[in-house]
């Protein structure tokens, strides 16, 4: 179905018009999707739509970020008492372990509460066309639209969408020269809840196709508190269609259109969670989109987005013209072939879905960003806060979207509330206690139907890394004041309730304790979890104390709590100790692991994504990280999705270029479908997160201390450049390179500081004004 000719004028129109680099950020497909997998996304942070592209029957799938069953209070807190965490204690102490892992789930854990994430259901335009030619859909990753072309009859037919964040609307225009222009009907319906409606569709008036939902839950309740759930968020879509040309007709549940030469679809969505009056909001909404058309808003759209996706642009190898279909590109790889644009594509994408998932204002990604067909979503598209949800987020700051950060930040600011219940009523501590998974009603308790996946408490202390993060790379110091010591007041103070001596050397240490997912041989042959310091823990507990000191020293906070942590800081056991085979130890004693090659890598999170861990501070350790990765990986580690993509961002901060690209390219092979998306498999977003992340770590680093230009350049990587990456300090860096070697680099400070830039064991120190540019010479 393809036409060379029509796709390469496509092209010429599109590269006249912005520069190589932007034009080449396009995925492009000969064919309709047939599965989601393969359908375009689309998001304003808040809205999102999955666009198939067909042309008999078009399915465009919706999302809402807030669309969650349930409440806040559908749960209480588990049963467990301060007391019994006593006990549980004592048994690790005796090398009681196995107990010790039942007890936490018996008594500590609401088990498995699925309350899941869920679509708002579909739009679907069914025109009927098929024996079509000269098809082609892509998604512009540079103006965020997704278009479809093809000709039918020997007429062109073109159907553009967008998902404004300007405009709160998704927006979808066709038009055709046919003759007898567009015929057929649109319809908007959503899935049932085990077999019961879940939506009432309105007889269409005035041009409106309406929905009316709340969302329920009734199956997958295994803590049957409450099972089934009846209640839930609600909500109401509404779709107005305009027309030039022909006519519109509501009928039944649809609006049927005939000989219109030009339709125009302007869609909102409003929930209880955001308004009170919801309805309200969506009628304002929808009378705002009536006084635009189609061209103005897909301009404001695209100003919105290109604010946010342009500040960083990308590119590797020689500029070329993109000729080959996206699924055709991963096939290649596969088969062995080398794809540069693929590699910086694939970039662009992860920063292209952090616009469409985050915004102010919105909720944050979850599991899978905002995109969701499912009533009952794998791993109920929540928040998994044991590297998830984090991973979600390590692009923004170095990848210039700082602002589209504050989601996550409003979100973990809200569930303090929660974790101090769960922390004073549960096990008898101050502070707020954060377990591994939470939901749109942000509880705190664990949730484990296994102590190795989910008796971990190490969340706060991972959350509050992302913003110490902001504090470092914006040097905002209202946010220091104003956001991060209020949350780190809460977190440390718990972990310093929560940590007791070890038995083998009176340390302090977090009890219990787990390694996320993961679990050991213990001395009595037992496969086991829990411990007392577990070497994750141990490293979190350090760097949240670390940054709370640091913080509360350059604000110039005394307070008694200051000083307990500080003095608890230097009697803190070591989570970074080296076995016996040179390896960092996982636990808190040289044992054995159950799975040699295990997914999650959590004793290094030293290394990163924290910073304690580096090869000019503590080369031994260095070392001992590349041993552990070698370990891991000779033995069948990293696998698929988030787990390939951190090891992308191990093996940059290795300063390897040539491991980071291997897993470049096994993240690409192995864990892509061919929408882009995160093959975990189920889809999962964080490996499109972690992937961007990855490629800045191999171009820039700046967690050492100083700025490190290309410390992962893999050799393949020959000729290049990435223009507004960020650094720690603030500082906005320019890099080029040819033949490996870097040729051209600048930074730009928009607060003015000192900056000591490195490239290849040689150094500058620049003193630059508030917005002076300086250019970089090695």
């Amino acid at each position: 179905m393809k036409s060379s000719f029509f796709f390469l004028l496509l092209l010429v129109t599109i590269l006249s018009s912005i520069s190589t680099s932007y034009a080449q950020s396009v995925l492009w497909y000969e064919q309709p999707a047939d599965k989601w997998e393969e359908a375009l996304p689309l998001g304003n942070g808040r809205l999102g739509a999955m666009v198939f592209g067909r042309t008999d029957v078009e399915r465009i799938q919706l999302n809402e970020d807030s669309l969650w069953p349930g409440g806040p209070n559908d749960w209480g807190l588990a049963e467990g008492k301060p007391e019994d965490l006593a006990y549980i204690r004592e048994l690790l102490v005796k090398g009681e372990n196995k107990i010790a892992d039942s007890l936490m789930v018996a008594l500590f854990s609401r088990k498995s509460i699925t309350r899941s994430h869920q679509t708002m259901g579909d739009l679907w335009l069914e025109l009927g066309h098929q024996d079509i030619s000269n098809y082609q859909r892509s998604l512009d990753l540079d103006k965020a639209l997704a278009t479809v072309t093809y000709q039918y009859e020997g007429y062109e037919f073109e159907q553009i969408a967008i998902s404004s964040a300007k405009d709160q609307g998704i927006i979808i225009q066709i038009t055709t020269t046919h003759p007898k222009g567009l015929n057929g009907k649109i319809r908007l319906d959503r899935p049932e809840d085990d077999g019961f409606p879940t939506v009432k569709i309105s007889t269409p008036v005035n041009n409106i196709l309406q929905m009316d939902g709340e969302v329920t839950q009734r199956k997958g309740q295994i803590d049957s508190k409450p099972a089934p759930i009846l209640h839930g968020v609600r909500f109401q879509t509404i779709a107005l269609l305009e027309n030039e040309g022909g006519k519109l007709e509501g009928k039944g549940d649809a609006i049927w259109i005939e000989n219109v030469e030009t339709l125009s679809i302007k869609l909102v969505a409003n929930t209880s969670f955001y308004h009170t009056d919801f309805r309200g909001k969506n009628q304002a909404d929808l009378m705002a989109l009536k006084e635009l058309n189609f061209a103005e808003l897909q301009k404001r759209h695209q100003k919105d987005h290109q604010d946010l996706f342009r500040r960083v642009n990308f590119q590797l190898g020689e500029k070329s013209i993109d000729t080959i279909p996206t699924d055709r590109r991963i096939e290649n790889i596969k088969a062995g072939a080398t794809d540069l644009h693929l590699e910086k594509l694939l970039f662009d994408y992860g920063r292209y879905l952090l616009i469409g998932s985050s915004r102010p204002g919105t909720l944050p990604a979850n599991l899978q960003g905002i995109w969701n067909q499912h009533i009952a979503a794998p791993w109920n598209a929540d928040y998994h806060m044991n590297i998830n949800m984090q991973m979600n987020y390590w692009p923004a700051e170095v990848t210039n979207l700082s602002e589209l950060h504050d989601p996550f930040f409003e979100f973990t600011d809200a569930l303090i509330p929660s974790g101090q219940k769960t922390a004073k009523e549960t096990y008898g501590m101050r502070g707020a206690a954060f377990a591994h998974g939470t939901d749109l009603w942000k509880m705190t308790f664990l949730q484990a139907a296994q102590a190795y996946w989910g008796s971990w408490l190490g969340a706060g202390g991972w959350m509050m890394q992302h913003y110490w993060e902001r504090y470092l790379f914006t040097q905002n110091v209202e946010f220091l004041k104003e956001r991060f010591i209020p949350v780190a007041e809460e977190i440390v103070a718990f972990y310093a309730d929560w940590i007791v001596p070890h038995p083998l050397d009176g340390k302090l240490a977090s009890s219990p304790s787990t390694s996320p997912e993961n679990s050991f041989i213990n001395s009595n042959g037992d496969h086991t979890a829990s411990t007392i310091g577990a070497a994750m823990d141990q490293q979190i507990i350090a760097e949240v104390f670390d940054n709370y000191i640091n913080a509360a020293e350059l604000l110039g906070i005394q307070s008694d709590l200051l000083q307990e942590i500080k003095e608890k800081r230097s009697r803190l056991r070591s989570g970074l100790q080296v076995g016996s085979d040179g390896r960092l130890m996982e636990w808190d004693q040289d044992y054995k692991e159950t799975e040699k090659g295990h997914r999650h890598m959590s004793h290094l999170y030293a290394f990163h994504p924290g910073n304690a861990v580096t090869k000019t501070q503590t080369p031994e350790l260095f070392d001992a990280v590349r041993r552990t990765l070698d370990y891991r990986l000779e033995h069948g580690g990293a696998g698929t999705g988030w787990s390939r993509a951190w090891l992308i961002n191990f093996s940059a901060r290795l300063m390897d270029g040539e491991m980071a690209h291997e897993h470049v390219r096994k993240l690409i092979e192995i864990s892509l479908y061919p929408n882009l998306f995160d093959a975990h498999p189920p889809f999962q977003i964080d490996g499109n997160f972690g992937y961007t992340a990855g490629i800045a770590e191999m171009l820039l680093q700046s967690h050492d201390g100083f700025i490190e230009l290309l410390p992962a350049l893999p050799p393949i990587w020959s000729e290049g450049k990435i223009e507004g990456l960020k650094a720690r300090g603030n500082f906005n860096i320019d890099i080029e390179w040819s033949n490996g070697t870097l040729t051209k680099a600048s930074i730009i400070s928009p607060l003015g500081g000192n900056a000591l830039i490195r490239y290849k064991g040689k150094e500058i120190e620049v003193v630059l004004e508030k917005n002076q540019r300086f250019e970089l010479s090695f």
